[in-house]
Parts: C-alpha cells; structure tokens; sequence
C-alpha cells in the first residue's frame, strides 16, 4: 500500500509563531540555540526519523574534519547527509594535520572555497571557534573538549520517543563531569528539565559551564543539583545517564581515573533508586565493567542504542537546517 505522508515541520511540540531558521550559522555550543530552536529540532526529528530519504541538499557538500577517531559521529554524519542527497569528504588528522602542517586559521579559508560546511571533531574548542571565525560556511561541533551538541541534541529527542515530553522530567548524570554532560545539561535545563550531576571533588562542572546552568534553570524554572553521591542525583530520576571515566586524550590518567570514579558505577543497586520506569543512556563507546555494568547496559532500561541510531536523525535536521532550511515536503513510501 502506497501512502502519501505530508510533513510539516516545525509543528509537533508546539505550534510556532513564524518558527526558526539556523540557516548558515554555526553550531559549536548548545547557548548557539534558543529553547524554540531546540524544540523545533526535536520536532523535526520526529518527522525526518519517519521520512526517510530526502533530496534537500542534492547540489550540497559537507566536509569531516577530524582531529579524534570516531564510529558513530563519522557513520552518522556521512549517512545523513548521503540520505539528504549530498556528498560528504572526510578528512582524518593525518591528512590535515590542523594546527600543525598547517595553521587552523588558513585550513578554515581553503576548505570554505570548496565546501558548504564543516563538521569538525577537535581536541579543543578554540580550534572549532578559530575555524568558524575564518569560514565562510558554517561550522558544526561533532565534539570539542568543552562540549558536544550533537549528542545533547540527540539525547533531548531520545528521551522525547521514549516519554514523550521533556518539560519537567529528572535526569540524573553520574561521573565525570566532560563535554557530553556539559552539552547535556545546557540543553535540559533549556527546555525546563530538571538536572542532577553526581561528580568526585575535581571533576565536577567547570565554573564557566555552571554559571550558564544556572541562568537557563533560573529562565526554566528547572531544577539544578550538584553533589558527590550518585545515589542522591539516581533517586527518582526519569532517566540515568553515564560516560566513560577516561576520554580521548586522558590515557595517561586511566589508572587514577578508575580508582577515583570506582563508586560511579551505574549498576543494577543504582538503577533501582530511580523510578521504575527510567531509561537508561550512555552515549557510546562503554568501558564494560566500569562506568558501567553489562547487565544495565543491556538490560530492558537499556535505550543506548536507540539512542546511537538517534544520532543520524538529529544531525539529518541539523544539516537540512543549517545548510538549506526545512520546508513542507511531500514523500511517497510504501
């Protein structure tokens, strides 16, 4: 059977008063978006998961400018835009070798003739404003040291599948406090969400990031908890999230990192003290064993990888926005 599914974006969560457009600006940080621009996105989510393949960008090509090795951020974004009719090129770090062969100031003007964005996956921030300050195309954070706004952004639309809203939910963050939890938070006390993060004393949130938590959970009216016990951020959430102990670029500390997160393990005792009905997520790769347990991680609470597949939706959106804009489309599936 042959149906004809109309999509309107911009028009599940809310109805809009004109709506957003990121339409060739930059992502580097979640404060790039505002709680509608997320709420839109989220929305389009929905409909591009059930959409399938689209020719919006046919005539478009995003370059993949990598400094740290990927799976998902590299497959998910290369599949979106090929299921939007574009092209993309990776570029690994050896190839560049930004920062080093050559400066990140003249990688950004070269790349910017030839390309229509650049996705760029950094060590550290300042490289990813360096190069949106000399790009003429957009720019998109598939992470820095600071932050990761895609994987917030997918997390959002993940959590909004599983329970259906996002207002007013507790989600509960357990380790260390990185760029995934940074992104994570930003975007849920945006959205009015509720945050618990459960850190050991010298990995809690950098004041810069705190300070912006604040403001959005004061605009929110959401709530914002910091603490060192993980049983006191699990307790009644809706969803527990964790990531590794050790990040890229943190292998030299692998030993202490495991001694001093050894009670931040999400297992089965954790999980029991949030609601009964809570998801679990973790944004991938999992450290078996440590962060945490197989038996969570694979258990009915499980959406990790629902969530791991949520990445290409989100990014699919992201792209449609920021390199053409969404429009009402017309698809014919069977």
């Amino acid at each position: 059977m042959t149906l004809y599914l109309i999509i309107v974006f911009h028009a599940i969560l809310l109805e809009s008063n004109g709506g957003t457009s990121l339409k060739g600006k930059d992502l580097l940080s979640i404060s790039d978006l505002s709680r509608e621009d997320i709420r839109l996105l989220v929305a389009d989510a929905v409909d591009m998961k059930v959409a399938g393949w689209l020719s919006l960008l046919s005539a478009k090509t995003l370059v993949l400018l990598f400094e740290k090795p990927s799976l998902r951020t590299r497959v998910s974004f290369e599949i979106a835009m090929r299921q939007l009719g574009g092209q993309s090129i990776y570029l690994s770090p050896a190839e560049v070798g930004i920062g080093q062969r050559e400066s990140v100031a003249d990688v950004a003007r070269v790349l910017c003739n030839y390309v229509d964005a650049i996705t760029a996956r950094t060590f550290a921030h300042r490289t990813l404003e360096i190069l949106a300050s000399y790009s003429s195309v957009p720019v998109i954070n598939a992470l820095s040291d600071l932050e990761h706004p895609c994987q917030a952004l997918t997390d959002l639309f993940t959590i909004y599948e599983k329970k259906g809203k996002l207002e007013g939910l507790k989600v509960a963050y357990v380790g260390d406090s990185n760029n995934v939890s940074n992104s994570l938070m930003l975007a849920a006390l945006l959205m009015g969400m509720d945050f618990r993060i459960a850190s050991p004393i010298g990995y809690q949130v950098q004041a810069e990031i705190m300070h912006t938590a604040q403001e959005y959970a004061a605009d929110s009216g959401a709530d914002l908890f910091c603490a060192e016990e993980p049983q006191l951020a699990v307790s009644g959430a809706d969803v527990v999230y964790t990531d590794v102990w050790t990040s890229m670029g943190q292998e030299a500390e692998t030993e202490q990192r495991r001694q001093i997160f050894a009670g931040y393990q999400v297992n089965n005792e954790l999980l029991s003290l949030a609601k009964k009905d809570a998801i679990f997520m973790h944004p991938l790769p999992a450290h078996h064993g440590e962060e945490v347990t197989e038996g969570v991680l694979y258990s009915p609470q499980s959406v990790v990888f629902d969530q791991a597949e949520n990445r290409m939706h989100v990014q699919k959106v992201l792209l449609a926005e920021i390199l053409g804009g969404l429009e009402i489309t017309s698809v014919n599936y069977k």
